[in-house]
C-alpha cells in the first residue's frame, strides 16, 4: 500500500510538472496536455487512483486549491484597466452569464435527456470561463490592447460567480418545495455575497497591516499569507457553502490594488504554489474519470452539444454584452473565440455528482463525464487556434524579439543601431543626460533614468521587448538588473557582460550566480571591449553563405573578431553567451565586433547570387 502510494505522489509530479514543460517546448496548451498526462497516469496506466490516494481529502484539496489560484489571479486585477472596459466586464459576467446559464440548461435539457434540475445545474457549472485555463493562453496568445484585460477579468470573477450559480441550482434541487426552494436561493445568495465581501476584506486587512508595518520578517511573509488565505476560505465556505471562492478572489483583489504595502514577491510565490496546483489538479481530476463513461457519452448529441456552446451561445453572451462598447469587429469576433472551461468546472461537477446520486439522481454521474467532454474539446480547441485566430485578426502583439539594452555608451549603440537594422525593435537606457542624447540623436528609442527604481517599469513600454542585454561598466549594475528583469522575461532570456574584475566575481559571487548569462566570450569584459572598440574595431554584419561559413569567418576576421549575435533566416536573432555558444549556419547573418580592414583576399569568392543576396 505504501509503494502504492509513493508511485501516485511521484506521477503527479512527473505527470504533471512534466506536462507543463512538454506544453512550454512544443508551444501547445499546458492545460489539453495535463488532462491527457492524468488520463494516461490514471485509468490508462493504473499509477494514479486518486480515490485511494488521498481518501476523504480529495474534495477538500481541490476547493482549498481552487481558492488559492483563485487568490493569485486575484493579484493580478488592477482597477486601472477598468476604465475602458468596465462595463464590458460587468455586462460579461452579469448579463453574459445569465445568458450562457439559460441556453447551456436549454440546449442540454434537449440533447441529454436530463431533467430540467440537473440540465440547469449543467448550465450553471460551465458558466465559468476560469484563470487556470484563461491566463495561460492569453500568456501564450498575447493578445493586445483591451482583449486580455476584458478576458483575465472575466476568467478570474466568473469562477466564484459560477460556483455560487451551482450550489444555488443544487440546494434548490435537494430543496422539498417552491417556496422552500425560493428562500433557499435568495438567503444562499445573500450570505454569500455578505459573509465573502467580508472575510475577503478582513483577511486583507489581516495581511495588509502587518506587511506595512514590517512586523513579518520577510521569510515568513509567504507562508502567513497562505496560511490568511485559508484560514479565510475555510471560515467563509463553514458560514456559507462556495462563498469561499469569492472570498479569495476579493481578498486579492484589494490587495493587488493598495498602494503601501509590497506584495510584489508574495505574487511571485503564488504563482509558483499556482503552477504546481494546477498541475496536480488536472492530474487527480483527469484521473478520476471512467474511460468508458467518457467514450459513451461521445456522440452525435455530444457533439451537438459542443458547437452549440463554441458557435451560437459563447458569440450570442459576447454580442449582448458588448452591443454598446467602443470594441471594433475583430476584438469582438475574438472574445467570441475565448471561453475554455477550467478546473472550477471539473471540480464542482465531481463534488455534487456525488451527493446527487446518493440523494436519487443516478443520472448525474452523466454530469462529470459531459462537463471533463467539454473541458478537453474546449481547451484543445481554443488552445490550439487561438493564437491563429488573434494573428489573422490582427488583435495578437508581435512575438517580442526585441532587446531592453543597459548602458548608452558609444559601443552599445553601434549595436541597437545594427540590430534595428534588421527590423527588431530596440531600446536603450541609460541614466547618462548626455548618452541619452546622443542615442536619442541617432533615431534609437531610449528610456532615461535609474533602471532599478521601482517605477522604471510603470513607464518603459516592453511591447515588443523579450531579452535583455546589460551592459554597463559597473558589474553590481549588470547584476542586479539582470536579476530584476529576470521576473519580467524570464531568467533565460537576461545577459550581461562578464565582470571586469575576477576579484569582483569572487567578491560578489552571491549576485552574479544569479544574475544574468554571461555575453559574448568569458573575457570579453566592459573594458576589453571599450579598448577593442578604441582600437578600431566596428560593429558590422557578415552573412554566412555555403562558401563563406563560420569557420572561414573566423580565418578572414582573425581571433580578434567576436560574434556578437546571429540572425537566422526567419528573423530570429540570439546572442552569443558562454553557457550555449551558438553555432551560425549558412544563411545565417552574424553581426561581430571585427576589424573593418581584414585581409579580404582571403574570403573565397561568392556566387552571383550570394553577393545579390548579401547585397
Amino acid at each position: 500500500m505504501t509503494e502504492s502510494i509513493l508511485i501516485g505522489i511521484a506521477s503527479i509530479f512527473v505527470f504533471g510538472v512534466g506536462a507543463q514543460w512538454l506544453g512550454w517546448r512544443l508551444k501547445l496548451p499546458a492545460i489539453l496536455l495535463l488532462l491527457i498526462s492524468g488520463i494516461l497516469a490514471g485509468p490508462v496506466l493504473g499509477l494514479v487512483n486518486p480515490d485511494i490516494l488521498m481518501g476523504d481529502l480529495l474534495t477538500p484539496f481541490i476547493s482549498v486549491s481552487v481558492a488559492i489560484i483563485l487568490f493569485e489571479g486575484g493579484l493580478s486585477l488592477r482597477f486601472s484597466e477598468l476604465k475602458n472596459v468596465g462595463g464590458v466586464i460587468g455586462n460579461l459576467v452579469s448579463i453574459g452569464a445569465l445568458l450562457t446559464w439559460i441556453l447551456t440548461s436549454v440546449v442540454g435539457y434537449h440533447l441529454f435527456g436530463f431533467g430540467w434540475e440537473l440540465a440547469v445545474l449543467l448550465g450553471a457549472i460551465l458558466v465559468v470561463t476560469g484563470p487556470t485555463v484563461i491566463i495561460p493562453l492569453l500568456r501564450q496568445v498575447r493578445p493586445a490592447g483591451q482583449v486580455g484585460s476584458i478576458l483575465k477579468w472575466e476568467g478570474i470573477v466568473i469562477d466564484p460567480i459560477g460556483a455560487m450559480l451551482a450550489v444555488l441550482v443544487f440546494e434548490v434541487i435537494l430543496a422539498s418545495g417552491f417556496s422552500e426552494a425560493t428562500s433557499l436561493a435568495l438567503m444562499s445568495i445573500f450570505k454569500t455575497i455578505f459573509f465573502g465581501t467580508l472575510l475577503g476584506l478582513a483577511g486583507a486587512a489581516l495581511l495588509y497591516f502587518p506587511l506595512k508595518k514590517h512586523l513579518l520578517p520577510d521569510y515568513l511573509q509567504n507562508p502567513v499569507s497562505l496560511m490568511i488565505v485559508v484560514l479565510v476560505f475555510t471560515i467563509s465556505n463553514l458560514l456559507q457553502h462556495e462563498s469561499g471562492l469569492w472570498a479569495t478572489t476579493l481578498m486579492g483583489v484589494a490587495l493587488a490594488n493598495q498602494k503601501s504595502a509590497r506584495i510584489h514577491h508574495i505574487i511571485e510565490f503564488k504563482e509558483n504554489i499556482r503552477l504546481l496546483l494546477l498541475s496536480a489538479l488536472f492530474i487527480l481530476l483527469a484521473a478520476r474519470v471512467e474511460l468508458s463513461s467518457l467514450l459513451d457519452n461521445l456522440n452525435l448529441n455530444m457533439l451537438g452539444f459542443l458547437a452549440a456552446l463554441i458557435f451560437v451561445i459563447r458569440p450570442s453572451a459576447v454580442y449582448l454584452s458588448t452591443i454598446f462598447s467602443s470594441l471594433n469587429w475583430k476584438e469582438k469576433l475574438f472574445l467570441c473565440w475565448m471561453a475554455p472551461r477550467g478546473v472550477v468546472a471539473a471540480s464542482i461537477s465531481s463534488i455534487f455528482a456525488i451527493s446527487l446520486v446518493q440523494n436519487g439522481y443516478p443520472e448525474a454521474n452523466q454530469l462529470v463525464s459531459i462537463v471533463f467532454i467539454v473541458i478537453i474539446s474546449t481547451v484543445a480547441i481554443y488552445g490550439l487556434t487561438a493564437p491563429w485566430v488573434a494573428r489573422k485578426l490582427g488583435v495578437a502583439k508581435p512575438i517580442p524579439r526585441g532587446f531592453l539594452i543597459i548602458g548608452a555608451h558609444d559601443w552599445a549603440i553601434d549595436i541597437a543601431k545594427e540590430i534595428q537594422k534588421f527590423d527588431i525593435k530596440v531600446m536603450i537606457a541609460d541614466s547618462n543626460w548626455k548618452n541619452i542624447s546622443n542615442a536619442k540623436s541617432q533615431n534609437l528609442d531610449t528610456y532615461y533614468g535609474n533602471i532599478l527604481s521601482e517605477f522604471a517599469l510603470d513607464y518603459i513600454n516592453l511591447d515588443g521587448l523579450g531579452k535583455l542585454l546589460s551592459m554597463t561598466p559597473n558589474d553590481e549594475v549588470n547584476a542586479l538588473t539582470a536579476i530584476r528583469f529576470g521576473e519580467v522575461f524570464g531568467r533565460s532570456r537576461v545577459y550581461q557582460l562578464s565582470a571586469n574584475s575576477k576579484n569582483s566575481t569572487k567578491q560578489n559571487n552571491e549576485t552574479t550566480l544569479h544574475a544574468g548569462r554571461t555575453l559574448f566570450q568569458e573575457d570579453m569584459n566592459f573594458d576589453r571591449i571599450s579598448k577593442l572598440y578604441k582600437d578600431g574595431k566596428i560593429i558590422k554584419s557578415t552573412l554566412l553563405t555555403e562558401t563563406f561559413t563560420f569557420n572561414n569567418f573566423k580565418e578572414t576576421y582573425g581571433k580578434e573578431a567576436i560574434p556578437l549575435f546571429v540572425i537566422n533566416k526567419e528573423g530570429s536573432i540570439q546572442p552569443f553567451v558562454v553557457d550555449n555558444p551558438t553555432e551560425p549556419q549558412a544563411g545565417d547573418t552574424l553581426i561581430s565586433l571585427a576589424s573593418p580592414d581584414a585581409d579580404r583576399a582571403k574570403k573565397p569568392e561568392q556566387t552571383t547570387e550570394e553577393k545579390a543576396e548579401s547585397n
